[in-house]
This record gives C-alpha cells, structure tokens and sequence, in this order.
C-alpha cells in the first residue's frame, strides 16, 4: 500500500516546497512599491462609490441564469463532435433536432425580453 501512494507523497512533497520556495524568494526580493493608488480598494484608482449593500435588479440573475443554462446546454456539443463519425446520419439529426430546441428556447427568452437591460 506504502509503495502504490509513494509517488504521489513525493509529488505533493516536491509541489509544496517549490511553493514555498517561490513564495519566500518573492518575499524577500520582489519589488516592494507603496502609494496611494495602490493602497485603495480594488487597485482601480477610483473611490468607491455608493452603499456595499446595494440591490442588483432581478434581469441581472435572469440573465446570469440563462447565460448558464444555455452554456452548460451547448458543452453537449463536444462529445457529440467527438464521436461524429460513429453516430454518422444519426447523429446529426439528433444533433440537429438538439440545436433547434436550443433555438427555439432562445428565440422564446428574446421574444418574452429576457434578455432587455432597461
């Protein structure tokens, strides 16, 4: 049992101490700038603006939502390039009949002004 995890012991030895290591040498040599820029929230250069609780509108996560939904809905799309040439004929009308449901689902949310940002 000792002999099958040993490799990988060693790795997560090696990996740590060059993390440590890289992280020491920027510490003691890196570059070490302060101003005023640098000291404000974000590095942006401007001053925040407004309350931290501030409400986001509801067509925000709509949007948010879609946008994932229809992204995890197109990442089908690779196994099916993959194995394009077993499926043959097949494969591209189920492939086919999947786009334009997807379509249809789109053309639905554009039409129902999902996707508006008044």
């Amino acid at each position: 049992m000792f002999e099958t995890f040993f490799p990988i012991l060693v790795l997560v030895a090696l990996v740590t101490a060059t993390a440590g290591v890289f992280l020491t040498l920027s510490v003691l040599f890196g570059k070490k700038t302060k101003n005023t820029v640098k000291e404000e929230p974000y590095e942006s250069g401007m001053p925040p603006i407004g309350d931290t609780r501030e409400r986001f509108s509801v067509k925000f996560y709509m949007v948010a939502i879609l946008f994932i939904i229809f992204d995890i809905e197109v990442v089908f799309l690779y196994p099916w390039a993959v194995i394009y040439q077993e499926l043959a004929l097949f494969g591209l009308i189920e492939m086919t009949v999947f786009i334009a449901i997807l379509l249809v689902g789109y053309f639905y949310v554009l039409r129902a002004g999902a996707l508006k940002w008044d």
